[in-house]
């Protein structure tokens, strides 16, 4: 028999089995093998450093285990199943520790690889030559010992921050240490003072580490270039003793020059010179000395770069005293006799003014008989002498003075001196004589003495005639000198006055007299004009104006302004005061009357005759008037004597004046709000202007130019501007123009277009166009209830449709000008299937409505288009809503449609719309 928990039994057989797999599984995991461990398994470490190393397995209880390496240890901890040592001071570049233990009679293993590194501590780069020659190569060589691994290291050899090779050693040995680069490189001139580096880069970032850099200290590379050609020397050939002579050396195409060093020496002895650079040049510059006769030889010399560049040229050092020049008597009364003797070194030639001696070694000699021509004579003495192929030429002079009585010579002591006034001078009367005379001058009348060869100012006192005296040990001389001063000319108010007036019709002649030395010539030239005024003019008002009056001589000139006026009587001329004169009225003119004359005349013009008796014509005239030149504002025309008076006469003129006025428009002439009517024959604004001469009125429309028509439209409504003109100016207005228009009932439309069921709701909308703006009006079919209207009738709302709103609605617009107005019929029906489910209900709801719901619209103004909406009160005939009468309703049983008639402004007609109302 069962029992009562077989669900049971069938759990405790699946814990069963669970409990088989699960010993089952420990089984397994017990006879997987037993592993040991090294971590970490792979390790860098920088040369010297130290590593932890952990050694562990996991066999549940090893017999033994350790950690075999050559690395020295520092210290060890151990645990059952692991053991971890700490290795120091690690220099081997590639070692392989390994983890052992023993477990269950099996060794087990794990070896580890700890590799080291050492940073790039030390960079060389090998010494540079001292000089290296321009477009030769050199080596860069660079050194950085134990650096490494060499796999990771990268050198770059460097010019400044260019970089000239780069080498990466990617693929070396793993143990490999240190690197070598060399390059060939071709010096260049802008290589010069160039630093050169060698960069080392230890990339460790692939193994967990940075990137080690370092620098060897720059060198700096020397270049230079040296010419083959050799220096060139410029020295004399010859150097004689004692004497300094000028030597200069140069060389070119030297870089850099500013490291060249040059030297000038004369035999064993250099010289001290003075070194320019410029550019790629040196040059040297010295003075060559010798104190001894015969060949020496001149060294210059140039080294660069350890080169050298040297020349040598002989100089023939000699010896050549200068000639001896003696005078017998270097001071010798007249009449004496002097002997001249030239003599110079044994080996020289002498000549004596121009006389050779007969040989080498020879002297020269000549006499003479002293003279007044001899003093200050000079005597040449010239020596030549040969060496090397040259000859050298050397001379003296020497000079003879002469005792001598004075002598007055014209053109030391003029007869005659002229100076001018005011710069100061010096007066010089030389006279010639050895020894110099001394010389006095003086007035034989006064004894007044001129103080010679003094700087004093020139007056007109020192004018006159003055004996000159000169005297020394061997005599004296006498001569008259006659001084004259000389002055600019002057024109004085005495001799030329500053203003004349003459009068014309008579003769007269414009004269000045000026003063001055020379006597200066006098003329007269008008400003305007280049003509010399000379002799009697007759007088005419032409010849008034501005003369200059000019007075020259030797010493200068002066000149004047004279001032010549003309008078004369008074005159009228048409132009500048007119016969006939129009006065415009609010112009404020005055009457423009001007009469030539000198002096200037008095006018006065008087009115004769008529309105104008005895009245003043103010005038605009710059001249005086008896009464105030004030315009009045109407001035009377007529005839007016006009009378100018001065000093030399009178003259009288009629003037027959006039008056008109500009052109004006003002509201009564020219409204500024004017109404046309639409369709009315076009007629021209109403305006007018008064003025005088008539003005002449044209109006346009502003913006849009009016187009031509016949008919006055719409459109033509704006501003216009109209303007009036005559001949003493403009008016103008500005006119708002507007057009009024029958009304038109533009748009009448139901919404919704489509059906609307019973009890649904319905809009008639009616826009009009019309100005004056037209007032609405609607008239609905009789018994219509709920009819709603806008506050200005433009919409006619139903809310809950029945069928008593079925019929024709009708819109009017009215305005001043008329009246239109536009239909619309709104037909109400329902299915008839519906009528008949209706039955009784239908019936007893239509008794209800017809109690309940009784309304009228009764109209207060039903004339001249006047209208308003009432209050709907009940009625069983058509009511006029803001109209003049009622229009039938649709008939009964009409299927919904929409139906649309004609429109016309009587109240018949119309536009008919049809509204389907249908059950839901």
């Amino acid at each position: 028999m069962p029992g009562p928990w077989p669900g049971l039994r069938w759990a405790l057989l699946g814990l069963w089995a669970a409990l088989s797999l699960g010993f089952l599984g420990l089984s397994a995991v017990a006879q997987e093998p037993f592993w040991a461990d090294l971590q970490p398994r792979v390790a860098l470490v920088e040369r010297g450093g130290s590593l932890w190393l952990n050694c562990s397995t996991n066999c549940p209880r090893p017999e033994r285990g350790g950690l075999e390496t050559s690395l020295r240890r520092n210290g060890t901890q151990r645990g059952l199943r692991w053991l971890a040592r700490q290795l120091v001071d690690i220099r081997e570049p590639e070692t392989q520790p390994v983890c052992f233990f023993r477990c269950a009679r099996r060794t087990l293993q794990a070896r580890g690889l700890i590799r080291t590194f050492q940073r790039p501590d030390r960079v060389e780069l090998m010494p540079l030559p001292p000089w290296q020659p321009v477009g030769e190569n050199f080596t860069l060589s660079c050194r950085v010992p134990g650096a490494g691994p060499r796999g990771s290291l990268t050198l770059t050899l460097l010019r400044g921050a260019q970089e000239l090779i780069r080498r990466s050693f990617v693929g070396e040995p793993p143990r490999a240490r240190g690197a070598v680069l060399s390059a060939t490189v071709l010096a260049r001139r802008e290589d010069h003072e160039a630093n050169f580096s060698c960069r080392a880069e230890l990339d460790l970032r692939p193994h967990g580490l940075g990137l080690f850099e370092n620098s060897s200290a720059p060198r700096q590379l020397r270049t230079y270039t040296l010419t083959p050609d050799r220096p060139r020397l410029a020295a004399p050939r010859l150097l004689e003793v004692g004497l300094e002579r000028p030597v200069s050396c140069s060389l070119e195409r030297l870089f850099p020059a500013s490291e060249a060093q040059i030297y000038l020496a004369l035999g064993d002895q250099r010289l001290n010179s003075e070194v320019t650079r410029e550019g790629d040049a040196l040059t040297a510059t010295a003075t060559a000395r010798a104190e001894e006769e015969g060949i020496g030889q001149l060294v210059c010399n140039v080294t660069l770069g350890g080169e050298s560049r040297e020349t040598r040229e002989n100089v023939t050092v000699y010896s050549f005293p200068a000639p001896l020049l003696t005078l017998s008597e270097p001071v010798a009364p007249e009449g004496t006799t002097v002997t001249v003797t030239c003599t110079a070194g044994a080996r020289a030639l002498v000549t004596l003014d121009g006389v050779q001696a007969v040989a080498s070694g020879q002297p020269a000699q000549l006499q003479l008989n002293a003279t007044e021509n001899d003093d200050r004579r000079g005597f040449f003495c010239d020596a030549t002498l040969e060496v090397n192929g040259e000859i050298l030429s050397k001379n003296r002079s020497a000079e003879l003075r002469v005792l001598y009585a004075p002598r007055l010579d014209d053109s030391d002591c003029p007869r005659s001196w002229t100076w001018p006034e005011g710069p100061e001078q010096t007066l010089r009367c030389e006279a010639r004589g050895n020894p110099g005379p001394s010389v006095h001058c003086a007035r034989p009348d006064s004894g007044a003495v001129l103080a010679l060869g003094l700087l004093g100012p020139v007056t007109r006192a020192l004018a006159g005639t003055y004996r000159c005296t000169a005297a020394n040990v061997q005599g004296e001389a006498v001569k008259d000198v006659t001084l004259t001063v000389e002055y600019a000319p002057a024109l004085d108010s005495v001799g030329c006055p500053e203003r004349i007036t003459w009068l014309e019709g008579i003769e007269a002649s414009l004269s000045c007299v000026a003063h001055g030395v020379p006597p200066p010539t006098v003329s007269c030239v008008r400003s305007e004009e280049d003509g010399v005024i000379e002799g009697l003019l007759h007088v005419a008002r032409e010849h008034a104006g501005t003369y200059r009056c000019e007075a020259t001589n030797a010493l200068g000139s002066a000149a004047k302004n004279v001032a010549v006026t003309v008078e004369y009587g008074p005159s009228f001329e048409e132009l500048s005061c007119p016969s006939n004169w129009t006065w415009v009225e609010g112009s404020g003119r005055l009457f423009p009357c001007e009469v030539d004359g000198k002096p200037e005349p008095s006018l006065e013009c008087v009115g004769s005759g008529g309105a104008s008796e005895g009245l003043l014509l103010p005038l605009a005239s710059p001249g005086p008037t008896p009464r105030a030149s004030s315009i009045s504002s109407a001035l009377a025309p007529g005839i007016y004597v006009c009378n100018a008076t001065n000093r030399h006469g009178s003259v009288v003129k009629m003037v027959a004046v006039s008056a008109e006025s500009p052109p004006q428009m003002d509201e009564s002439t020219c409204p500024s709000n004017q109404t046309w009517l639409e369709g009315a024959e076009v007629a021209a604004l109403a305006c007018a202007a008064g003025g005088r001469p008539s003005p002449r009125v044209r109006c346009s429309r502003e913006g849009t130019p009016r187009p031509e028509r016949q008919r006055v439209s719409r459109n033509d409504a704006g501003t216009y501007r109209c303007v009036a003109t005559n001949a003493h100016g403009t008016d103008a207005r500005t006119v708002t123009v507007g057009v009024e228009y029958r009304p038109v009932v533009a748009e009448l439309a139901a919404s919704p277009p489509g059906g609307v069921r019973p009890g649904g709701n319905f809009t008639l909308t009616c826009r009009a166009e019309a100005w004056p703006p037209a007032q609405i009006s609607w008239r609905a079919p009789p018994g219509a209830p709920n009819i709603g209207l806008s506050s200005n009738n433009s919409t006619l709302s139903v809310a809950g449709a029945m069928g008593s709103h079925g019929g024709e609605y009708e819109c009017a617009a009215t305005n001043a000008h008329g009246r239109h107005a536009r239909r619309i019929t709104v037909r109400v029906a329902g299915p008839w299937m519906w009528v008949a489910v209706g039955g009784a209900a239908g019936g007893a709801a239509l008794l209800a409505a017809g109690a309940g719901l009784a309304f009228y619209v009764q109209s207060t103004a039903c004339k001249k288009g006047e209208y308003n909406v009432q209050e709907a009160e009940s009625s069983g005939e058509a009511v006029c809503l803001n109209g003049a009468g009622g229009g039938a309703g649709g008939g009964p049983g009409a299927e919904g449609r929409l139906e649309a008639a004609g429109s016309t402004e009587a109240p018949a007609g119309g536009e008919v719309f049809a509204i389907q109302l249908t059950s839901a």
